[in-house]
């Protein structure tokens, strides 16, 4: 049986800033443009944060039954150590998205947009869809583009929307920075994983693309939210306090570039979740402003 210790391990928390990030993002958004209504922030929150941490442990049940977390070097898999058997792990992901569903419907109700069911629908196969089912996306190359969709159009413009009851152009435009951040975490996890994962059948985006083009992805994409940042000036003037987040992009641009691989990139992951918290505290300051 997991220790208390090992779930909170396989719960990923270094990922949650992906889930964190966005909805401070949305509110700074519906601050700007006319108030924040901060029960619903903190729906949003719930909705993001369970969503994260059940696709984390959704996705260590799939793996781990399918046998690909069997050589990982990263961290703690429940199922693929056998430190968790994999129903308990497919119950607590289960779990999760039912708290993301309750969270999400009540937004629903109090905003009484019924269309948002539909999105609330499409975010829950997406998370179950990455590594489960017969056909998942995640092994299929197509884990970046969910990753831009879910955890930055969706949740940075639906933060907003939940609050201000209408799509607010400022938000989309924020979410794209916000997205390639998401994007970028998942970049240098699958890098990490790009040895292990080819042979096990995973084909991620590192293994189609190969290491020396998925260095270069990950440094245009860690790198192309802070002009993206300035060009958001006109509509929101402080915006640009996101540029005060550039120096912490150097240590992990650096590693990558330099080649680091495997455990190494352990390191190069929590900087770039330092950097995604830093620009989006900075963002969200700039664009409440």
């Amino acid at each position: 049986m997991a220790t208390p210790a090992q779930w909170l391990a396989g719960a990923r928390p270094r990922t949650l800033p992906a889930a964190v990030v966005p909805v401070a993002v949305g509110t700074g958004v519906a601050i700007a443009e006319g108030g924040a209504i901060w029960w619903r922030a903190l729906a949003a929150l719930i909705v993001a944060l369970a969503l994260q941490i059940g696709v984390n442990y959704a996705n260590d049940y799939s793996d781990g039954v399918r046998g690909t977390d069997a050589a990982r070097v990263g961290p703690l898999r429940l199922v693929g150590s056998g430190a968790a058997a994999p129903r308990a792990v497919l119950i607590a992901a289960l779990l999760c998205f039912a708290v993301a569903a309750c969270a999400g419907l009540a937004l629903v109700v109090a905003t009484r947009a019924w269309w948002a069911l539909a999105v609330g629908g499409l975010c829950l196969l997406a998370a179950w869809g990455y590594t489960g089912g017969p056909r998942p996306y995640g092994y299929r190359a197509l884990g970046e583009v969910a990753v831009f969709v879910f955890f930055g159009l969706i949740a940075v413009t639906g933060t907003a929307y939940v609050q201000l009851e209408r799509i607010s152009w400022l938000a989309v435009a924020a979410s794209v920075p916000v997205g390639l951040l998401a994007c970028a975490l998942l970049v240098i996890n699958n890098l990490r994983d790009v040895h292990t994962d080819g042979p096990a059948g995973k084909r991620t985006l590192a293994v189609v693309l190969g290491e020396r083009r998925t260095r270069l992805l990950y440094t245009a994409i860690l790198l192309a939210p802070f002009p993206i940042a300035v060009v958001l000036a006109p509509w929101a003037p402080f915006a640009a306090l996101a540029l005060l987040a550039l120096p912490l992009a150097v240590p992990p641009v650096r590693a990558v570039r330099a080649g680091a691989t495997g455990p190494a990139l352990i390191a190069t992951l929590q900087q770039t979740a330092r950097l995604q918290l830093a620009f989006g505290a900075l963002l969200t300051l700039g664009l409440a402003l």
